[in-house]
């Protein structure tokens, strides 16, 4: 199967529904923090599918779990029990570093539905009946994320939703106490808000936020499907806020380009669900936990974490040095970045950083986010920034 770009987009627009109009770059193959597209120009990848592509692409140990796995044992469903799940929830556990119990899905969206259940089952026993969200935070797009997903936008068209939500502005301590009483069930936050803009809040917010809930009796649950397995630095981001969530959940980078999910219920959380309550046929699945098992064994081998920290000061503090019109700035913690733009021009700022060769993400109109593999290196970061300054000319002009 091959065909250069133009035709693959003219058969995918042909085959599939137009919910992602037709991507502009029809890519073929990737290795390291490169990939290819179909017409064989090359690209650095600073988007790495999302925060997904941990380990960037092709790596060799990501390669060889997966293929030994698929070889061995491709499949079990929920019925039955195997090792690579086990020694993935015991790795998490062990990261995490507190009594916790683990539940496995495929994707965010469904570890954010698991979390909601839940909290459903959580509050309903305790006679609490609504939750709390922030403003812009995104959550996924199955019915029950995206209600407690703030984002008009994708949000408005779907409703009425099935459960009781209850917006605040993110980063207001104050706004999120007032909202939060002895009849909230649980508040959903992410650590620094992704689809927002890669927007961190306020020193403190976080732990404002474990504060309250804890004051009320409310789950906090703490959305890191973008920020954790090393995204900004560490583990998990809440752990550099010095706290630990009530339920976690987690996907994204814990794969590196196989669909995984988790939540995580800390103490009493964990013990919420009984038998029958939840479930998935693919969760778990032996082939996308050998995958997640490499990714950690390669984070701790490698030392990414530090990586993430000296490539990401290097990112930030390389836009932030540029002088440009368009440039208003950079916010974002680690390999998680955003900048941002006076005007709202992220999709020109795309369209000239992918004819330079460089892969970015138009998130928000005055946002373009990078999110590169945790293995980029300095050299790569500064063939980036050595471009931008041309890439922000030929946006603005």
């Amino acid at each position: 199967m091959s065909g250069d770009g133009q035709s693959l987009r003219e058969r995918f627009e042909a085959a599939f529904m137009p919910n992602y109009g037709v991507p502009p770059v029809a890519l073929a193959r990737g290795e390291g923090c490169s990939v290819w597209d179909a017409d064989g120009r090359r690209y650095l990848d600073l988007i790495g599918g999302i925060a997904v592509t941990s380990l960037g692409h092709a790596h060799p140990a990501l390669v060889e779990a997966v293929s030994r796995q698929v070889a061995t044992l491709a499949h079990t469903s929920n019925l039955f029990l195997h090792e690579p799940e086990v020694l993935l929830a015991e790795r998490l556990l062990g990261l995490l570093g507190a009594p916790a119990r683990v539940f496995l899905a495929n994707s965010g969206t469904e570890a954010n539905e698991a979390a909601l259940k839940l909290a459903i089952k959580y509050g309903r026993s305790r006679g609490r009946h609504y939750f709390v969200a922030a403003e812009m935070g995104f959550h996924g797009r199955t019915l029950g994320a995206l209600s407690l997903t703030g984002k008009p936008s994708i949000r408005d068209q779907f409703g009425p939703f099935p459960i009781d939500v209850r917006f605040v502005p993110y980063g207001d301590a104050d706004a999120l106490k007032n909202a939060v009483t002895d009849d909230c069930a649980a508040v959903f936050l992410e650590p620094t808000q992704g689809e927002a803009g890669v927007v961190p809040p306020p020193d403190g917010y976080f732990r404002a936020a474990r504060e309250i809930c804890s004051a009320t009796g409310a789950l906090l649950v703490a959305d890191e499907i973008q920020s954790a397995i090393g995204r900004t630095g560490h583990w998990f981001a809440h752990q550099a806020e010095g706290v630990v969530p009530d339920v976690l959940t987690l996907a994204k980078g814990l794969g590196g380009g196989m669909p995984v999910g988790a939540c995580v219920g800390f103490g009493e959380a964990g013990t919420v669900f009984a038998k029958g309550d939840h479930g998935s046929t693919f969760g778990g699945n032996p082939v996308s936990c050998a995958a997640a098992l490499a990714v950690l064994d390669v984070i701790e081998r490698d030392g990414l974490l530090d990586n993430v920290k000296t490539v990401g000061a290097l990112l930030s503090e390389g836009i932030a040095a540029v002088r440009h019109p368009l440039l208003r700035g950079v916010r974002g913690r680690g390999l998680w970045l955003a900048a941002v733009l006076a005007e709202p021009r992220s999709a020109e700022v795309q369209a000239a950083a992918q004819e330079a060769g460089f892969l970015v993400n138009a998130l928000q109109p005055d946002a373009v986010r990078l999110a590169p593999p945790l293995v980029i290196d300095e050299a790569e970061a500064r063939s980036f920034l050595d471009a931008l300054p041309g890439i922000l000319e030929a946006a603005h002009g």
